[in-house]
């Protein structure tokens, strides 16, 4: 996605409010690399870490200890299986394909015919994009205005999953009252972990004040020092925690960690990996990595990440010559299925990097990014275009009727966004 240079605002700006319908909205974590050369103004970028958050949307949570204790929360009556399976039994094919979609919209000024489209659709997630100076209370606004439009199954609300990109430095969304002027990757890679997780904490709550339940972020892309910042989608903006695997892994840990405790969620990004390229896939198509290895010591913070329970993982749209030559990592069934589920044991949701706009897909129509996406075991498709997801939520449903077996495999990324938003409080059952 495109970014742009993130400047103070010099005013407080009117809240917009928004009567359309909205959709439901699947769990989420998306991120991707920046799309602008260094030092150009640009519009909107996302990427991702992921942890569960138990508690209701919007609620706000009380500053947390500076020893990083994570705040208790009331478990809920059904459990996270029981739950998703009452619900996934009562959707229609049009109301589940509509949960394996994240659709970007202007967090200053929501468009009301892509506030349409996602309602139209059933989409199940929202990504708030561009930049906005609104604040925390004017944001929140902007949110319940479609937030209480989610699509309703027997009689219950699936909740929706609003994200945004608020990793810091250049690539914060949300800006204005009531949100800090967070510091880049490579200034919160130099704190203290206990630091990091304690500040990170209260950027959460901000973001839960604003009514957002995901971040996408941290970056866990190891840039090593001799490519710097000729690496234009990480090292060009200093959006790394670091140069080797160790302090990227324990300082993405940690930033997860404060988003935990405050109950937001977040998204590790962008596996296997963005620290080794030149291109940006935003902006440039046949990006490639001709050095990251399924062994490779810089998968280590996403190892680090899973292990602790991150319940969304964003996959990259570059192409990994040692892991799989033939497929972008998004359309790869090696890099999602055998690494990330396999050998890295990732049960959670699989979010795309953007694939509604991003040059690295443009030669693929959007049915062909849609059904290459699921095909290759991913959960989530992102895209910072609304416009792009009629076309892919019908090729879906087409191979759907088609084929009982990606009817299956659909059902189940359906059932693990389901999952994650139950643990996260969008799901209520009883």
């Amino acid at each position: 996605m495109r970014i742009r240079v993130r400047q103070r605002p010099r005013s407080r700006r009117t809240a917009l409010r928004t009567g359309v319908p909205l959709t439901t909205l699947a769990l989420a974590v998306a991120g991707c690399g920046a799309s602008v050369t260094p030092g150009a103004t640009t519009t909107s970028l996302r990427n991702t870490v992921a942890t569960q958050g138990t508690s209701t949307p919007g609620a706000t949570s009380p500053t947390p200890s500076p020893t990083g204790t994570a705040t208790a929360h009331t478990a809920p009556m059904a459990t996270a299986t029981s739950c998703t399976d009452q619900t996934l039994a009562g959707m229609t094919t049009a109301q589940r394909v509509g949960q394996l979609f994240m659709g970007g919209v202007n967090a200053a000024k929501p468009d009301q015919a892509q506030l349409r489209i996602l309602r139209d659709n059933h989409v199940g997630s929202v990504m708030l994009t561009g930049r906005s100076s609104a604040g925390t209370a004017a944001t929140r606004k902007i949110v319940d205005g479609f937030r209480g439009q989610a699509d309703r199954v027997g009689g219950k609300q699936v909740g929706l999953v609003v994200a945004t990109d608020q990793e810091g430095g250049k690539v914060q969304v949300l800006n204005g009252p009531g949100f800090s002027a967070m510091p880049n990757g490579v200034t919160q890679g130099k704190k203290s972990t206990t630091m990091l997780r304690a500040e990170a904490a209260i950027w959460a709550q901000q973001l839960k004040r604003a009514g957002v339940d995901l971040n996408l972020a941290p970056v866990a892309d190891v840039v090593p020092a001799s490519l710097g910042t000729r690496n234009i989608p990480i090292g060009s903006f200093q959006r790394e925690y670091g140069n080797t695997p160790g302090p990227v892994t324990s300082h993405t840990g940690a930033f997860a960690a404060g988003f935990k405790q405050s109950g937001v969620m977040t998204t590790l990004k962008h596996f296997p990996g963005l620290g080794q390229v030149i291109g940006n896939t935003d902006t440039t198509a046949n990006v490639v990595d001709s050095v990251t290895t399924s062994t490779s010591a810089s998968l280590d913070p996403f190892k680090s990440g899973i292990q602790a329970g991150s319940p969304f993982v964003m996959v990259s749209s570059a192409t990994y010559n040692k892991i799989d030559a033939q497929h972008i990592a998004a359309f790869s069934p090696t890099v999602i299925g055998q690494l990330l589920r396999g050998q890295m044991g990732f049960k959670g949701v699989v979010i795309s990097d953007d694939i509604g706009n991003a040059v690295a897909v443009r030669s693929f129509t959007p049915a062909q990014r849609a059904l290459n996406f699921t095909s290759a075991g991913g959960d989530m498709i992102l895209t910072v275009r609304p416009d792009v997801i009629p076309a892919m939520a019908q090729a879906i449903q087409t191979r759907m009727g088609q084929d009982a077996s990606y009817r299956a495999k659909i059902d189940a990324s359906v059932r693990r966004i389901l999952d994650a938003k139950h643990n996260a409080g969008l799901l209520q059952c009883s």
